[in-house]
């Protein structure tokens, strides 16, 4: 998992008798990612009474800086690593000659919250249109225009989203989300936690089998 992890939309889970599983990510994670088809399939055989929230945990902040050439072959070291470990797991290394890296996921941070904004349903959406854009379709999704076009793809309003993704209230909500991540125990992305009457869990995972995340919740 890659570390860097910080009470957001508090409003929402106050009032929610439901437990609730946070989703600590990063749409920019590498790992998250790979996860991606184990965490379609808890998602789906969840217990009822289990409401899932996705929690933006900020890997990386905002930079103007290219990325150093050492650190752009440590990043994509790991996705070879992650073929190995997670089989099925794709990602298009042309990336690394297409676009001028960035060590900066917090542009794509803020366009799930942009996203999440405008249309509520289009928050998964967005996630999965920047690991797509990133992994498979070699766009850089640190780029504001990139993001931009992703929201244009996925029906948004572009003007409004361009307005959302820079804003203060947007990186204020960033802040907040990545503070929470920290507060309730998240160790690097992606994490599960599950909050029930008894406080905050962390929930293990299994990067090729959802039955070991399922099974602590008695399925």
């Amino acid at each position: 998992m890659e570390k860097s992890v910080r009470q957001p939309r508090q409003q929402v889970t106050q009032q929610s008798s439901k437990s609730i599983l946070y989703y600590v990510h990063d749409p920019m994670c590498s790992w998250c990612w790979a996860f991606v088809p184990v965490w379609n399939t808890i998602k789906q055989s969840l217990p009822d009474d289990i409401k899932v929230q996705y929690v933006l945990g900020g890997l990386a902040p905002d930079s103007s800086e290219p990325m150093p050439s050492a650190m752009q072959a440590a990043i994509s070291g790991y996705w070879k690593t992650i073929i190995q470990r997670v089989p099925g797991t794709t990602f298009n290394f042309e990336f690394w000659e297409k676009c001028e890296p960035r060590r900066s996921t917090y542009p794509s941070c803020r366009a799930v919250i942009a996203a999440r904004k405008q249309d509520a349903s289009k928050e998964e959406p967005m996630i999965r249109a920047i690991q797509e854009g990133y992994y498979l379709r070699a766009m850089n999704p640190s780029n504001d225009t990139t993001l931009i076009t992703m929201a244009g793809e996925l029906g948004l309003n572009t003007v409004q989203f361009e307005k959302d993704l820079n804003s203060a209230e947007t990186q204020q909500a960033l802040m907040e989300e990545i503070n929470m991540g920290q507060a309730i125990g998240a160790q690097g992305f992606p994490s599960l936690i599950l909050k029930n009457e008894s406080g905050y869990r962390f929930i293990a995972l299994d990067y090729n089998d959802a039955n070991v995340t399922l099974a602590q919740f008695g399925r």
